[in-house]
């Protein structure tokens, strides 16, 4: 039988799995009933269900080892947890993003992980491009 796991040791785990490309430590980590929802693609991102669907598609970004993913700050409070990160996709001084995954653990696995960044995509500001007397 799996012994219990607090939310911190879950998402410690699963930031680990991303910082040293091990995807054996997202094995039993994640919930059946699992519901991911990618950064892309816009406007919602790629929704992922069920837990090999959700293990797979970090698996194959966990071992990417042409990636980094570089947690910020971890704030935990109960069974959510708030993870903020940089993503490096290259080696230059832009290819990089900054996000947020919100996240969720029920009796010591992940059952949902809502990823938000920012876009490297053109997006109209409301502060772009209105007339002097708008």
């Amino acid at each position: 039988m799996m012994s219990f796991r607090t939310t911190t040791e879950v998402i410690d785990r699963f930031n680990r799995a991303f910082i040293d490309h091990d995807p054996d430590l997202l094995v039993d980590l994640i919930g059946e009933d699992c519901v991911m929802e990618a950064v892309q693609p816009a406007p919602t991102g790629e929704r992922v269900e069920g837990g090999e669907a959700c293990l797979a598609w970090w698996r194959t970004l966990v071992e990417d080892r042409t990636t980094q993913f570089e947690p910020q700050e971890v704030v935990i409070a109960a069974d959510r947890a708030t993870i903020r990160w940089h993503y490096r996709f290259g080696d230059g001084p832009t290819d990089w993003v900054s996000g947020v995954n919100l996240m969720r653990v029920r009796d010591g696995v992940i059952v949902e992980a809502l990823g938000y960044s920012k876009t490297a995509g053109e997006v109209p500001l409301a502060t772009e491009g209105k007339p002097e007397n708008a």
